[in-house]
């Protein structure tokens, strides 16, 4: 973990400093590794202290304008992705993007699509742009609130709508790490406890007329909320319903897919 904070510091590559047999600081880099050392022992994430983390091939810039993308998050991109043509044009969404992490790892495979990135909070938006720019890849920001009645798209447009929305009941911060709980963002983690599906039933429900004739709605999902969440794609009108596990065999992703209208 150090050797990114050295490699940061002296504006090395990684073939740079496994070249490197005789690295020299000078006080202003021990000063900065102190101060890292200072900030992990009050917890602070290792990737918002060193400003960049990895996601699907991509260098990103993080900070706690937004969440930690996780391993998790990486699979259900590839679940997204494996049904599709890479040379295909295709309408996605991204709701609650955060650090526009997932919008972009699409658009960074499928670089003949339109990939929109919607987001309420206007730090994680400035962000996604940072990001943008870091990564060369272009999609649309569009700043939308996934609560509100109407959303700004259009109807019957969209193959792919996928969130990473807020589900963790707030009864559950006790078992949360203080790296989690003093520096992500608890907009984009917590729920109420008598709703926890709130963002789930919102974004369902107006996804379903968003998406075309056999689109997909893809979400990452509770690990305990398996069943609960099999009936919020039903009573939306979604057929085809598939759960996946992560690589902990941990129920985290599903699917489900609009064949028809919801009145046919």
């Amino acid at each position: 973990m150090f050797k990114a904070f050295v490699m940061k510091q002296m504006s090395l590559s990684e073939t740079d400093f496994m070249l490197s047999k005789d690295l020299r600081f000078s006080e202003s880099d021990l000063l900065y590794f102190r101060s890292v050392i200072k900030r992990l022992r009050t917890n602070e994430p290792f990737q918002y202290i060193h400003g960049r983390t990895e996601f699907y091939g991509l260098e990103l810039i993080i900070d706690e304008r937004a969440l930690i993308p996780r391993p998790e998050t990486e699979e259900l991109v590839d679940w997204i992705l494996e049904s599709m043509d890479k040379n295909g044009e295709y309408k996605v969404i991204d709701i609650c993007s955060g650090s526009g992490c997932i919008a972009l790892a699409i658009k960074s495979i499928l670089v003949n699509s339109k990939v929109e990135g919607w987001e309420l909070s206007d730090k994680a938006l400035e962000l996604i742009k940072e990001n943008q720019t870091l990564t060369g890849l272009e999609i649309d920001r569009v700043k939308m609130d996934a609560l509100s009645d109407g959303y700004p798209a259009q109807d019957n447009f969209y193959h792919v709508i996928v969130s990473n929305p807020p589900y963790i009941p707030n009864i559950e911060r006790s078992r949360m790490h203080a790296n989690v709980l003093d520096f992500e963002p608890g907009m984009a983690l917590f729920v109420e406890d008598a709703d926890p599906f709130i963002f789930y039933n919102a974004i369902a429900k107006e996804a379903f007329d968003l998406l075309v004739d056999n689109g997909w709605l893809y979400f990452e999902i509770h690990e305990d909320f398996e069943g609960e969440m099999i009936e919020c794609f039903k009573s939306h009108g979604f057929v085809n319903i598939e759960l996946r596990k992560d690589l902990q065999g941990r129920s985290r992703m599903m699917r489900g897919q609009r064949v028809s209208s919801r009145h046919e």
